[in-house]
């Protein structure tokens, strides 16, 4: 049976880097690519990043119940077209979602057994480093990009897994962890005792174990705590 992943995390958080390295390390894994309104940014080319649709085209596969989820921000289309789940499950693959909260939420609800994973960042003023220094974004839509995180941030706990993205490499290593763990978990099987310490390994990035370590970063993005204010 297809396991669905569902990834989330505020832009900056190093969300896509950590998705690429899981797919060098797991196998057996699809990723969907989102559907968007918005015009391609930079080097982006349709049907890797995104595919990029017109407005009447994306409200047409509204119409036609073509997607999983979808939602409008800041003016542009995104959605998860359902033939990406259909097409992994003729193929015996588990499926990867790299959506925002809006869109997670509105999978879990027609996919309840969907694994749902939230990546943080170690903190806000971590996070802000990480939006201008690649250099995308101006400083309103950084601003913008910072509360629209802290937004996204407060529905960490709508999230089965709590991933916080400090070092690269142990953030990697917890993804496929996580990934792992839950395929063992449904297999239906009796696990060796290295299989059971990757699944208890995987425990500690469950919500329940989480929330004491979420909270210094939730105050971090607080208006007191940020300079100048």
């Amino acid at each position: 049976m297809t396991i669905v992943y569902i990834i989330s995390a505020p832009s900056g958080s190093g969300k896509s880097t950590l998705v690429n390295e899981l797919f060098k390390m797991v196998r057996n894994l699809d990723f969907s690519i989102s559907y968007t309104t918005r015009s391609p940014r930079g080097s982006e080319k349709n049907g890797k990043e995104y595919f990029f649709v017109s407005r009447e085209e994306f409200e047409a596969m509204i119409a036609a119940d073509e997607f999983l989820e979808h939602a409008d921000v800041f003016g542009n289309y995104y959605g998860t077209a359902r033939r990406f789940l259909r097409e992994a499950e003729s193929r015996g693959r588990d499926l990867l979602l790299d959506i925002d909260v809006q869109g997670a939420g509105q999978v879990k609800q027609r996919i309840p057994d969907a694994v749902s994973i939230f990546i943080l960042p170690p903190d806000r003023e971590k996070l802000e480093w990480r939006l201008r220094n690649r250099g995308l974004d101006s400083d309103a839509v950084i601003r913008r990009r910072l509360d629209t995180a802290r937004r996204e941030i407060e529905n960490y706990s709508k999230y089965d897994y709590i991933l916080v993205n400090n070092l690269l490499e142990q953030s990697a290593d917890q993804l496929k962890g996580i990934v792992v763990a839950e395929r063992l978990l449904r297999s239906g099987v009796e696990l060796s005792s290295e299989e059971a310490r990757r699944v208890q390994a995987a425990q500690a990035c469950r919500l329940e174990a989480s929330r004491e370590r979420v909270q210094p970063i939730l105050a971090s993005f607080q208006p007191q705590a940020v300079k100048g204010n």
